[in-house]
């Protein structure tokens, strides 16, 4: 019997990304795709589902190879505001281990994502025997313009993006996970971003990728932009509608308490981009490593660069969500509009007011 074609994978999308403006963040240089995928073993997945006007949904896969309940990989996580429904986090946080991919998806979708990726991950090779598992699924809330209360993602949704999940290039804006969320004022999505470091005397590459759709100021540059400063009309509503889900994955060999302290400082870098920590924002980050533990630990002392790298990426990685996404019109009317680079250039080269 003709087997069918593998499904292909969407072309990245051409609207500029922060280093392609001359926006560049931190001193540290990025990695080849400037995406968590830099990170040897990680790819990641998108299924977007769209049905217009009303359906701007969908969910992202990271997959690290490999990943399971044979072969956990060290994790730390972190709540800047738990306003959220970060599936896995007690057994994360107590166990200092992840055994399934990070899947991102809506708010109230992430329980039919939670409950398919175990039905995946049940039938990987070694998984015959398993008697449990502990799913990792984050979440942000699309309802400004997704009709939410349908939950439109499900079991073959979540299975497209992981079985398509790739190395390479990250699709971002708005696809995924990222095709109905909102942030700063703008329409954003998902972003990517990496760097490499030298850490204790070995080169050493942390990735990030954002799910972005919290409340604020953007600023770029130390620089506040809102739509109205940027032509681009009222910014879309509320500061307590959104959150924020970071995704971790570095090469060095961290243990779970290092990689902890990693992830606080993703959700710290939130701060740099003008977010506002809201009573209603769920900011997580999930941080995994896929480095050796013969390679041997790292001191302590010796983290600052990695710090550093995971900060300049997150802040990178949610001006890459909002540059790559579009204008966007959905349920209930609502648009949400796009940041425009040639406006947004041209107010960083004008003399602050």
């Amino acid at each position: 019997m003709e087997q069918p074609p593998l499904p292909q994978r969407p072309s990245v999308p051409a609207r500029p990304r922060s280093r392609d403006l001359g926006i560049v963040i931190g001193t540290a240089a990025p990695g080849p795709h400037n995406a968590i995928t830099d990170v040897p073993g990680v790819r990641v997945g998108h299924s977007t589902v769209r049905r217009e006007p009303d359906v701007h949904s969908g969910v992202t896969a990271v997959v690290p190879d490999p990943v399971g309940p044979r072969t956990p990989l060290p994790a730390g996580v972190f709540t800047g505001n738990g306003y959220g429904k970060l599936i896995g986090t007690t057994q994360l946080a107590e166990l200092g281990t992840l055994e399934t991919p990070v899947l991102l998806t809506s708010t109230l979708s992430a329980f039919r994502v939670a409950d398919a990726l175990v039905g995946w991950m049940l039938e990987r090779p070694g998984c015959g025997e398993v008697l449990s598992l502990n799913p990792v699924v984050g979440e942000c809330n699309d309802g400004l313009l997704s009709d939410i209360r349908a939950r439109p993602v499900r079991e073959e949704h979540v299975r497209a993006a992981l079985d398509t999940a790739s190395g390479g290039p990250v699709d971002e804006g708005c696809v995924g996970a990222g095709t109905g969320t909102v942030a700063l004022g703008f329409k954003a999505g998902i972003g990517t971003a990496s760097r490499v470091t030298d850490l204790a005397g070995r080169r050493r590459t942390a990735g990030v990728l954002v799910q972005a759709n919290f409340g604020g100021t953007l600023r770029v540059l130390g620089r506040a932009l809102t739509p109205s400063s940027l032509g681009s009309g009222t910014p879309v509503p509320g500061p307590d509608a959104g959150s924020c889900m970071i995704v971790v994955a570095t090469d060095a060999p961290l243990d779970a308490r290092q990689l902890t302290r990693v992830a606080r400082r993703a959700v710290f870098a939130l701060a740099r981009t003008g977010a506002a920590y809201s009573h209603g924002s769920g900011d997580y980050a999930v941080a995994f490593g896929t480095g050796s533990p013969t390679a041997g630990p790292v001191a302590d002392a010796e983290l600052g660069p990695l710090f550093e790298a995971v900060l300049d990426g997150v802040e990178e990685a949610v001006l890459n969500s909002l540059l790559a996404a579009t204008t966007t019109t959905g349920f209930g009317g609502r648009t949400a509009p796009a940041l425009p680079a040639d406006r947004l250039l041209a107010t960083l080269a004008a003399p602050p007011r």
